[in-house]
């Protein structure tokens, strides 16, 4: 996990880093990996690729991170990245596997109230997306919605979203 953490930051060749990024985020499926994932600052690592300018490599770096995020200290680093996972929401392309992964992971994100407030302003996308998107992007953005419905805290900024 080490070398592949170190591994993605020594490459800018994109095959590479979605193979690493892959490999990180089968890894994540076991709840060990998931430590020691964080403990070697691979949080980090693999949020910073959610700037990268190839899709591909946001993709899988988005799946690395929802499959970390069952973690909860994990939840508290990656906290960090819910705005720019919602700029990725709102930026790429209609149904895209971009799209659907920064979904994924808001959906595990917002599980507890904790993050919430952090998604208020893309409300009116998401809002968006039920009426533009696939049957499998309105599911997701549903199970978000859902999450966000769950806090009442989130009742006005639910309601009063324009769409």
């Amino acid at each position: 996990l080490q070398k592949l953490i170190r591994l993605l930051q020594a490459t800018d060749d994109p095959l590479i880093q979605e193979q690493a990024l892959i490999t990180l985020s089968n890894s994540a499926a076991f709840s060990v990996n998931q430590d020691i994932i964080r403990n070697l600052d691979g949080l980090s690592v693999i949020g910073g690729m959610l700037s990268d300018s190839v899709p591909k490599v946001k993709e899988k770096a988005l799946n690395a991170l929802n499959n970390l995020s069952m973690n909860i200290k994990n939840q508290e680093e990656i906290q960090m990245y819910i705005m720019q996972v919602c700029r990725n929401v709102e930026s790429a392309p209609l149904n895209s596997d971009l799209q659907l992964a920064a979904l994924r992971l808001l959906t595990n994100m917002s599980v507890t109230s904790d993050y919430h407030h952090k998604m208020i302003n893309s409300i009116p996308y998401f809002l968006h997306l039920l009426s533009e998107g696939t049957e499998r992007t309105q599911i997701q953005v549903l199970k978000v919605l859902v999450n966000l419905s769950a806090n009442p805290a989130m009742t006005k900024h639910l309601l009063r979203a324009q769409v």
